[in-house]
């Protein structure tokens, strides 16, 4: 597992041991970030919210890319040693806040750009998006991304999703936050 493009382009990461986590292919993040550059045109000074995080790969790919800051939340204690690792080697202005996607803490700042990589068929990515939204981390501008295995819905009250993608045996889904959602808060 590596970075795909940016600064660290190459540049290898950590990643868990054991079974706890299911890391995203570079396929994968070749295509979602393929995606999401095509709607945001860039990634420069992007506020970034990893659920889920894994390894980090996603938030460390797009502050890569030129993000100017990332959040991780992680539950598996091996994965949270992973990201503390990742973001010292590459210095990255990342940090780890949490450790239930389903009940964060408060946000210091509404994020640009979100992704959910939960595990699959467990249903976790509507309460983690729902916590996301009540706890103030999604602009009301932000891109979501949501990757699920292959016949899984993404089931996500309040968001509207733009695409979906198969990537070999997952499917990745961009959406974006219903205004109406912002205005209730």
């Amino acid at each position: 597992m590596r970075i795909i493009a940016g600064q660290w382009r190459t540049r290898p990461l950590e990643a868990p041991p054991g079974p706890g986590t299911r890391p995203t292919a570079d396929r994968a993040r070749e295509t979602l970030f393929s995606m999401l550059i095509s709607r945001l045109g860039s990634f420069e000074g992007l506020t970034v919210l990893d659920l889920f995080a894994g390894s980090g790969a996603l938030a460390l790919e797009a502050l890569s890319r030129g993000a100017s800051r990332a959040f991780l939340v992680e539950k598996d204690r091996a994965a949270r040693e992973a990201i503390t690792v990742n973001i010292a080697k590459f210095g990255a202005a990342a940090e780890l806040v949490g450790n239930d996607a389903r009940n964060l803490p408060t946000a210091r700042l509404a994020c640009d750009l979100i992704f959910l990589d939960p595990p699959y068929g467990e249903a976790m990515a509507t309460p983690a998006l729902e916590s996301a939204l009540a706890k103030g981390w999604i602009s009301p501008s932000a891109w979501i991304s949501v990757e699920t295995g292959l016949k899984e819905i993404v089931d996500a009250p309040g968001f509207a999703v733009d695409t979906s993608r198969k990537v070999g045996k997952a499917m990745l889904h961009l959406l974006r936050p219903a205004a109406e959602q912002h205005a209730e808060r």
